[in-house]
Parts: C-alpha cells; structure tokens; sequence
C-alpha cells in the first residue's frame, strides 16, 4: 500500500463518503467545505467537515486559499494532482477482501449519488440521458484485455474536460468480473 503523510491511501479512497466527496472536487474544481456540505445535504455536516479534514491530512486534497470568514479560517480545497488515483502497483497488491471493501463503498457511494441526484427538483432521467444497464459478455481473456483497453480509450478521449459551458458531471461507473469461475481445462463451460 502506498501511504501519504502517515496515512493509507487506500483506507481514505475506500468510503462511501469520501468517494463522494472525490467526486464533488472533479475537474480541477476548488470548493470550501461549506460548498461541499451544499454538495452533499443527505451528509452530515460534522461527517462532510471530518472527512475532508482526512482528505487533507491524507495529502487526497489540497489547501489552495485561506481566509477570514466572521473570525473562521475558511479553506478552499482541491484534489492533488494523482491524489485520488489508486495506481496499478497498488491494485495488484489489494487483497481480497481490500477489493470487498472497495467494490461496496463505490455501491454505497454510487446508490447515495443517485439518490441525491433524483431527490433534486430538476432530476430528469430521460433528458439528462440517465441510463443503469447490464449484460453479460463473452470473451475470452484476450479479447477482455482488448475491451478494457478500448474502454479506456474511450474514457481517456474525455478525461481532460474541465468545467465550462454547457458541461455537467456526469458519474460513470463501470463495473466488469466473470460470473463464472474459470474452468481447469480453459475451455467456457456452459
């Protein structure tokens, strides 16, 4: 596990809470806790403040702006660059149950995303081209690591968009595993 300022990376990354919190500070975007806790109403304002005081102290976000609000240090906060990131090394070193952990705090954190997003008065599904589907694929692991890659690519394309204009976050989630076991001899059973 990679650590950062004592503290490890992969525990802070981990929580529903501050996943969403990760999220709300996307595309380079400098936010007060104050604006987070307007983010995120369904969160307790004292858990918003304790976890984005974990970010920090984590080195996930970063201080950028100070100053005096009615006698209160206000803080203006953005992620660090690669801060939020779990690397390959890191992955390939997760254990399983790092993994358990990991897929059931990006469930928590997207179900509560979601939630929040169709409690808002202007939550339209169709016209905001809301969509949740699954499907099983079959490949074989070749053709999985060319669908990844291609997956990738198509992410990649607009990994750089920032703020601006007519653009809004949109949270994308993909989620791939076999739901089969592998069989001794290679072959896909069926």
């Amino acid at each position: 596990m990679w650590e950062c300022n004592g503290v490890d990376q992969l525990d802070l990354l981990l929580h529903p809470i501050r996943l969403r919190i990760v999220h709300a500070m996307s595309g380079d975007r400098v936010r007060t806790t104050t604006d987070l806790c307007r983010q995120l109403p369904d969160v307790p304002k004292t858990s918003v403040y304790r976890h984005v005081g974990l970010l920090a102290d984590g080195g996930i976000l970063e201080v950028v702006e100070e100053q005096r609000v009615h006698g209160a240090v206000e803080r203006h906060y953005r992620l660090r660059r690669g801060g939020a990131v779990i690397d390959r090394e890191t992955a390939l070193a997760m254990t399983l149950d790092d993994h358990r952990r990991g897929f059931t705090g990006a469930m928590a954190s997207l179900l509560a995303e979601f939630n929040a997003y169709l409690d808002r008065e202007d939550a339209d599904p169709p016209a905001d081209s809301v969509g949740y589907k699954q499907g099983v694929l079959w490949v074989d692991p070749a053709e999985m690591e060319e669908l990844a890659l291609e997956v990738v690519e198509v992410f990649r394309r607009r990994a750089a968009n920032g703020p601006g204009g007519a653009r809004r976050p949109y949270l994308t989630s993909l989620i791939m595993f076999p739901t089969e076991p592998a069989h001794p001899d290679g072959s896909a059973g069926g």
